[in-house]
């Protein structure tokens, strides 16, 4: 079995910084690609940030010199550091990783139970 646990997310100003972490434990071979996406209501799961198993980071335009992915291979967790925040920002956020299984040596995704960043005056 293997379990997401995400933390970090609340309430936040304009302009403040939150950062949100993921945890991932189990039982699986490896950790590939890790991501962050995020999903306002009645809109589309869009992709917030992405990082390889080599450190290879992908950003969407939106966030761009705000936001920065990172990861800590030996712990199995991603997190997302948050700066500038804005109104838009506000959206339950999601991690999600790409792990190859034990059984079968098959690469598969998983997700977290969704972190809510709410970012208002």
């Amino acid at each position: 079995q293997v379990q997401l646990v995400e933390s970090g997310g609340g309430l936040v100003q304009p302009g403040g910084s939150l950062r949100l972490s993921c945890a991932v434990s189990g039982t699986f071979f490896s950790v590939n690609a890790m991501a962050w996406y995020r999903q306002a209501p009645g809109d589309e799961r869009e992709l917030v940030a992405d990082i390889g198993s080599g450190g290879n980071t992908n950003y969407a335009e939106s966030v761009k010199g705000r936001f920065t992915i990172s990861r800590n291979n030996a712990k199995n967790t991603v997190y997302l550091q948050m700066s500038s925040l804005k109104p838009e920002d506000t959206a339950t956020y999601y991690c999600n990783v790409n792990i190859l299984t034990l059984v079968g040596r098959l690469y598969r995704d998983y997700w977290g139970q969704g972190t809510q960043v709410t970012v208002s005056s």
